[in-house]
């Protein structure tokens, strides 16, 4: 205890309590210098748990190959441990605390003997900032370290922030493989058979067994930074969403701030750093986070972001330079992969990083691989840990600690029909109906069967520390709090026509789509009334650059197919129904309303009566009624 450089007691209580229970060998108290990283990298590369990759192509870059099954978060192992079931939810696994408790205290009991404790001070959001949080995490993996380093504000300087008298949040982590005199250690250690993740609400503690891999094992990020955060958030009227955060500005210095929330698999990092096409000179995007965002009322009545944290996060595959060249300039040096495939000269490759894969490959569990293999040569769910510094298109106020101004939310999942290429919300709580009834196809991020449609609201199915029920509320009651709320809308890039083809080029191309809201956020045009909510209007959707087919294709990607939105609404009520008496009333005025409008939908079409249009006024859009348009 003595190499502690903090008198904060509590933090020096718990770290003796996980000592007594876990019983290491060794106690390191992570101070978060290059000198730190450095020998923990090289002593997993002597263990054969990294591979040092090519330091001309790849300066300071390591691969790590994880066990077969470790390789994605558990959903099914993760739990939400309150006293009150109904608290967690139904779409949350529960377990009573006490019970749990258990559990944990049998699986780690003596559970890091032979191996080293690591004690990581971490914070979440700008040091210094009011919003931040603190954590420590207290683990045994030299790899979590390590990653914890580029995805947070940790070490020595978190310590200091955290002060004498600072309050964090515990986190205690295990690959639960202890270690015999004389074992040989594994070169990915782990227990996946007894993996189980679990969040504390009523002490705000996260405890986590078994698995060394992302999400599973750096607790700072979607256990800290969204399960646990979004009970705070619960409690002091703010949100924790899994959001990038951008910065669109035009070529004559009109610019907003979006959030925008996509379920794993849906291009969010894409868009996060989003190139426009050479149609369009002088719009930029700039990042200020690609995966979590905490929203909060400001005393102005806007509604004020920060992202909490330092590093990306990302899924490799389908990245590469056409598709996101500042994620592939961010990744060039200082950078771990996971799960890659390694090529001859020591570099990573996965599918989608070139037309062909290179010859000499090794998959990514270290075998000789060639097309003919039956399988990829990177895992599916392969990521990337950067740092947030090195993106080249990092927006300047990034680490402000009081974050920015939001002015555009969007929600977006992997669809190929029914929803418009962008749609606009007639108010808040109909954008917030937009959220809480977001779906997609599923990932291999998600255990499950691939191309899947199943409900995400929020993007935080698997994220959300409470009752989403709730979660609905608490964006509900925000609302009331904002006198310039962001406007809300819904996108879908992976709309198909009839031969089964992406019936919208995406990528680049969805800056036409972003110049779109910021020209309704800045109110200089209108938008066509359809059920579902506001959309384009042909003209004053940019086109100019289009190929001849894909400006062919506006019409339909606009269009809104009344009989698939009755069966859309139909599965929507049913997954809203699940949450009982937690479910807001406005979100089922919302529903009624919506049926109502296809219905009226029907009958206009019968009779011919004109679509409205609106331009956006100062706050929100009111909901029109078709029976004022025929009157």
């Amino acid at each position: 205890m003595n190499q502690s450089q903090t008198s904060n007691r509590r933090v020096h209580d718990f770290v003796r309590e996980i000592v007594r229970l876990t019983q290491p060998a060794k106690i390191h108290w992570c101070d978060g210098s290059q000198e730190e990283f450095d020998t923990l990298c090289s002593e997993m590369v002597q263990r054969g748990t990294l591979t040092r990759l090519n330091i001309q192509l790849r300066p300071n870059c390591y691969l790590a190959r994880t066990h077969p099954e470790d390789v994605a978060r558990v959903e099914e192992r993760t739990y939400i441990c309150s006293t009150n079931k109904e608290a967690a939810g139904p779409t949350n696994n529960w377990n009573e605390p006490t019970e749990m408790r258990e559990r944990l205290n049998g699986l780690f009991t003596r559970c890091m003997r032979g191996r080293t404790l690591y004690v990581v001070p971490f914070c979440m959001g700008p040091l210094g900032s009011p919003f931040a949080v603190y954590g420590v995490e207290i683990t045994d993996s030299p790899y979590v370290v390590c990653n914890m380093r580029i995805m947070t504000r940790m070490g020595q300087q978190a310590l200091d922030a955290l002060g004498d008298e600072g309050d964090f949040v515990p986190c205690v982590h295990s690959v639960g493989m202890p270690l015999a005199p004389g074992d040989e250690d594994a070169t990915w250690p782990c227990n996946p058979k007894m993996t189980v993740i679990a969040h504390f609400p009523e002490d705000k503690s996260i405890w986590s067994f078994g698995s060394g891999y992302g999400g599973n094992a750096l607790l700072g990020k979607k256990s800290l930074a969204l399960r646990i955060a979004s009970l705070m958030g619960h409690e002091e009227g703010w949100l924790a969403e899994h959001m990038l955060l951008s910065r669109l500005t035009s070529p004559t210095g009109e610019s907003m701030v979006f959030a925008a929330a996509f379920p794993s698999g849906c291009g969010k990092t894409n868009l996060a750093m989003l190139v426009p096409p050479e149609s369009m000179p002088g719009w930029k995007v700039t990042t200020l986070g690609d995966d979590i965002a905490w929203l909060r009322p400001s005393s102005e009545g806007t509604l004020h972001a920060i992202n909490p944290e330092n590093g990306l996060f990302g899924i490799a595959p389908g990245t590469n330079w056409s598709t996101n060249p500042a994620a592939m300039q961010t990744l060039s040096k200082n950078s771990f992969f996971t799960n890659t495939a390694l090529t001859a000269d020591g570099d990573v490759w996965w599918e989608g990083l070139t037309e062909s894969p290179p010859t000499g490959l090794l998959d990514w569990q270290g075998k000789p691989w060639t097309p003919e293999c039956k399988h990829p040569a990177a895992h599916p769910n392969a990521r990337f840990t950067a740092p947030l510094q090195q993106c080249p298109c990092l927006d300047e106020q990034w680490n402000h600690p009081l974050g920015v101004t939001v002015d555009a939310l969007l929600f977006g999942g992997r669809r190929d029909k029914v929803y418009p290429l962008v749609v606009q919300s007639f108010s808040w709580s109909h954008g917030v109906y937009l959220g809480a009834t977001l779906s997609s196809e599923t990932t291999h991020a998600a255990k499950g069967v691939a191309g899947k449609v199943r409900r995400d609201p929020f993007a935080m199915l698997p994220f959300c520390g409470h009752n989403m029920g709730d979660h609905f509320e608490l964006w509900l009651s925000l609302e009331h709090k904002l006198t310039r709320p962001p406007l809300i809308f819904h996108v879908n890039w992976f709309l198909k026509n009839k031969n089964g083809s992406f019936a919208w080029p995406g990528f680049g191309e969805n800056m036409r789509v972003l110049k779109w809201v910021l020209d309704r956020v800045q109110g200089h045009i209108a938008a066509t009334h359809t059920p579902v909510g506001w959309v384009p209007i042909a003209p004053d959707f940019l086109t100019e650059g289009l190929s001849s087919q894909d400006f062919a294709a506006l019409g339909s990607l606009f269009a809104v197919d009344v009989e698939q939105w009755l069966h859309e609404a139909a599965l929507q009520k049913e997954f809203l129904n699940l949450f009982g008496s937690h479910l807001p009333h406005a979100l089922e005025n919302q529903h009624l309303e919506l049926v109502t409008r296809l219905y009226f939908e029907e009958l206009r079409k019968k009779e011919r009566y004109p679509l409205p249009c609106t331009k956006r006024d100062a706050v929100s859009m009111p909901t029109p009624k078709f029976l004022e348009a025929k009157t």
